[in-house]
């Protein structure tokens, strides 16, 4: 188990990264790259095998939230800053490829950007309404997958 916390201050945090396309074009071509992308197995899936590789992400999902808006929700361990550099480390080509088509995007690549998408992705995340609420709020992923080899 990690350090100390409590159910107003868990140690996983959670991000609602929303996106708008550019035109009706961008989007169902955003659409489209993200559908590839979930139908591919989870072994040839670059988000799937960034996921389990950083090992800090709770849930995550991709969401067509209408005819404009694309969002990316995750919950995770840890740091921000940490969190989002993993991904640009990882899997920066497939933000590089959606982001293309997004309003307002960060300069590309990401990779060698990363702070002008670290201010991206802080001014497009909907933030909850605090408390946010955790089942486990002392657990990380590490902790829980530990748990479910014991058990």
């Amino acid at each position: 188990m990690t350090g100390p916390s409590t159910a107003d201050d868990p140690v996983q945090n959670p991000l609602t990264l929303v996106m708008t396309a550019r035109s009706p074009e961008d989007r169902g071509v955003l659409q489209r790259k993200v559908q590839a992308l979930q139908s591919l197995p989870r072994e040839q899936n670059p988000v799937v095998r960034a996921l389990e590789a950083i090992g800090t992400v709770h849930f995550a999902r991709f969401v067509l939230l209408d005819e404009q808006r694309l969002a990316v929700i995750t919950t995770y361990d840890g740091d921000f800053d940490v969190y989002i550099n993993e991904f640009v480390d990882h899997i920066g080509e497939v933000f590089d490829d959606l982001l293309q088509h997004v309003e307002g995007a960060p300069p590309l690549p990401v990779q060698r950007h990363r702070e002008e998408f670290l201010d991206y992705v802080r001014r497009h995340d909907l933030r909850c309404v605090p408390p946010f609420y955790s089942a486990y709020p002392q657990r990380t992923v590490l902790d829980v997958l530990a748990a479910d080899v014991v058990a």
